[in-house]
């Protein structure tokens, strides 16, 4: 890896396209390597994992609405169009309103995997957007399954070292402005576009994506899930315009009204991004993981732990009046963003919105602890949350920052990066119980590592109510067989929901 150093300029420099961190950026995406056997692997495994928490969501308000509005649009005239997640690979269409729905339905249940450093980001937001643009274009192009892996590596990749360099929710900016320039890219990158094409759409991609982190703070909205799948659809059309000779604005990092100066760290900014040299593999994913439980990542490791203290202690699980109080000694993010440090009251309210309590550690704590499991939508119910024991318990839950944990957070070294911390259960007695974790039990480095199978285990476990057996093989077939797949097979990646399990999407809006 070499880094690219990043900070702000005066106008007057005139600072040269391939000293700009977006033409860096675009010259990862051009870059021919080959994509590491390992590194396929895990994209498969990351195609599967989206369509899996797809399916389990294609019944929610946010996918039902997403859906309506993408099917309101043809498929574009120079293409053939791309799928929709649960409808017929026959119904196609247009690819940005394709990213946009799917995104969605990827995005919604807040279950598939993250990356977690100077920033935050669920690297596969990347895929619907790098998928919908290969069917679109396939067989007009002559696209194949190996270059719809060589685009998502390269997603992968971008939104890592970006997430890995520059804070943004910092500065209250959500994280989805890190997928305009890394879906870009990784268009760039299936398309073969040249670095001029691609550092132009990166510039778009991020111009147009960055907006404020109200939509993860206090009474978390729908929106959430929407975001990443509007910075999707943004990147099909920032590449569209820069295809069509169009430009962006320029240095869209470095300028001296630019995103750094004035959405960022200021004037005085600097910054190192970590940046593939030329020819060397793409292996960024790879520093990626996916979830065991449908909750923020920073909640992984806290389930997990719950669940253990469920077993050992199945005493305070009967009668958890015993409990005085439960201290969680954490990060400065979870403390923060998802814990009592975040201030937000609606973090212990029983009438919470779903987004708004997989957003609570309080309360995901105290529901896994006392029923020794963690479920994607049993755990989240009206009447799981105003259970009046599990109420009494929740609030009792605080958090608190440990600077060893922070550090941990933060470290770059894959080793020793941890998202867990130490809990402490003080007794009405006065007896302390004290357990800690470092990462989850499915991370890489975890108890329970995720491999294939637990890709496809939990693949059939999500869509077994919603995908017909057959349409379950099927994909899993067509998944497994990505890095092969010709032109015309690569309308297979999407998932078909069984008879009569769609809502319609009701005929209220514009289109």
């Amino acid at each position: 890896m070499q880094l690219h150093d990043v900070r702000v300029h005066p106008s007057a420099d005139q600072l040269a396209r391939e000293d700009q961190l977006a033409w860096k950026l675009a010259e990862v995406a051009t870059d021919p390597v080959e994509v590491d056997a390992d590194v396929v692997d895990m994209v498969v495994n990351r195609v599967i994992d989206n369509a899996a928490v797809a399916a389990a969501s294609l019944g929610r308000a946010p996918i039902v609405s997403a859906r309506g509005q993408a099917t309101s649009h043809p498929a574009s005239r120079h293409g053939d169009g791309s799928t929709v997640f649960g409808l017929a690979p026959e119904e196609r269409t247009s690819p940005e309103w394709a990213a946009w729905a799917n995104g969605v339905a990827v995005r919604e249940l807040d279950f598939h995997d993250t990356f977690l450093a100077a920033e935050y980001s669920h690297p596969g937001d990347n895929i619907p957007a790098i998928v919908a643009v290969a069917q679109h274009l396939g067989e007009r192009r002559g696209l194949t399954g190996g270059d719809v892996v060589r685009g998502i590596a390269t997603g992968y990749e971008i939104q890592v070292d970006l997430v890995k360099a520059i804070s943004l929710h910092k500065h209250k900016i959500d994280h989805v402005a890190h997928i305009g320039p890394s879906a870009s890219a990784g268009i760039g990158t299936l398309l073969g576009l040249d670095t001029e094409t691609i550092f132009q759409a990166i510039g778009q991609g991020l111009h147009t994506t960055t907006a404020t982190r109200q939509s993860r703070k206090g009474e978390i909205s729908t929106w959430k899930a929407h975001a990443p799948a509007f910075a999707g659809k943004m990147a099909v059309e920032a590449v569209d315009r820069a295809m069509r000779g169009q430009t962006s604005p320029t240095p869209i990092y470095e300028g001296e009204d630019g995103v750094v100066a004035w959405l960022l760290d200021g004037p005085d900014a600097h910054y190192e991004v970590p940046l593939p040299m030329r020819g060397e593999a793409k292996r960024a994913i790879l520093d990626t993981y996916t979830k065991e439980h449908s909750a923020e990542y920073q909640a992984q490791a806290w389930i997990d732990l719950a669940r253990k203290l469920h077993r050992e202690h199945p005493e305070l699980v009967a009668d958890p009046s015993r409990i005085a109080s439960i201290v969680i000694r954490t990060s400065h993010h979870t403390h923060y963003v998802i814990g009592s440090g975040a201030n937000d009251p609606q973090k212990y309210d029983p009438t919470a919105s779903r987004e708004t309590l997989d957003h609570s550690i309080p309360y995901i704590f105290a529901v896994a602890f006392q029923d020794g499991a963690w479920h994607h939508v049993d755990s989240y119910s009206p009447e799981r949350a105003g259970r009046p024991d599990t109420v009494e318990l929740w609030r009792k839950v605080t958090t608190v920052e440990e600077p060893e944990w922070t550090r941990r957070y933060h470290s770059l070294d894959i080793a020793e990066k941890a998202f867990g911390g130490e809990v402490v259960i003080r007794l009405v007695d006065g007896t302390e119980i004290r357990d800690d974790i470092a990462v989850a039990d499915a991370h890489p480095l975890g108890a329970r590592p995720f491999a294939r199978e637990q890709y496809i285990e939990k693949f059939r476990t999500l869509a077994a109510d919603v995908l017909d057996t057959a349409e379950i093989e099927r994909f899993l077939d067509v998944a497994q067989r990505l890095p092969e797949l010709t032109s015309a097979e690569l309308g297979g990646l999407t998932i078909v929901a069984a008879p009569g399990i769609l809502v319609p999407s009701p005929d209220t809006g514009l289109f």
